[in-house]
């Protein structure tokens, strides 16, 4: 299937129908999972406050998603020198930028009832989080502050893959470092800590995030697309 749509025309073809239906999708579930959340009883430690987690969480796991996303892009564009792939990578840093924008938002929403501060330079989660995106932004100012596409595209790569090991980071920042962040709520042994009328909706809202970054990844490649071809046809004209 990947191999299949790395194919340019074919890519072109199945992206038109998949990204309205992935994104007729999300508009779905994230609405169906924020009535559920918001229908939930408040915390009996967080209050009303424990409703912020069906925006930050899944807005943090496609924060994530989104960067391994530019991350294996950068890979197949550098090593394979797959002109698609590139335009995949240069599409998913601004929605990475974004999501990861209102993960922090909602994070320090959040904090300020709970911790009593908007910010917490020692909690290793909120600042690993802000490195990833200082990434994405990195990204972006790369490929803007070189006129050479090419080498703009290569440097920006570089970093991508280069800013991978911070992944990992954010994941087990709550088990390598004494942080504020509660520890795995859902994927631990014994099974999720979250209560099931928190869960469901925060499970259905995290899936509507992960199409919502989907759809609109596949209508920023098709955009990056129709631009390189239309700077292709401009050169070609003025040549002759």
């Amino acid at each position: 299937m990947i191999s299949s749509l790395a194919n340019p025309l074919r890519f072109m073809r199945v992206s038109l129908w998949l990204a309205p239906v992935l994104g007729i999708g999300a508009a779905i579930l994230i609405g169906v999972g924020l009535a559920l959340g918001l229908a939930a009883p408040p915390d009996y430690q967080q209050g009303d406050t424990v409703w912020i987690m069906f925006v930050h969480v899944p807005a943090a796991w496609t924060a994530m998603m989104a960067y391994a996303a530019l991350g294996a892009a950068s890979f197949v564009s550098l090593v394979f020198r797959h002109a698609l792939a590139d335009q995949a990578a240069k599409a998913a840093a601004p929605l990475g930028a974004a999501f990861t924008a209102i993960a922090l938002v909602t994070g320090s929403l959040w904090g300020r009832p709970m911790w009593g501060a908007w910010w917490v330079w020692g909690d290793a989660r909120l600042v690993s989080v802000l490195v990833l995106f200082l990434l994405f932004l990195g990204y972006l100012a790369l490929r803007a502050s070189i006129d050479d596409e090419a080498k703009a595209a290569r440097a920006a790569e570089i970093l991508a893959l280069v800013g991978l090991i911070n992944l990992p980071i954010i994941h087990y920042s709550v088990e390598w470092w004494n942080t504020l962040h509660q520890g795995e709520s859902i994927l631990r042994k014994g099974g999720p800590a979250l209560a099931g009328v928190y869960l469901t909706p925060l499970l259905i809202t995290g899936l509507g995030f992960s199409l919502a970054f989907g759809a609109l990844w596949l209508a920023r490649i098709r955009a990056e697309v129709w631009r390189r071809r239309a700077t292709v046809l401009a050169l070609q004209a003025a040549l002759k």
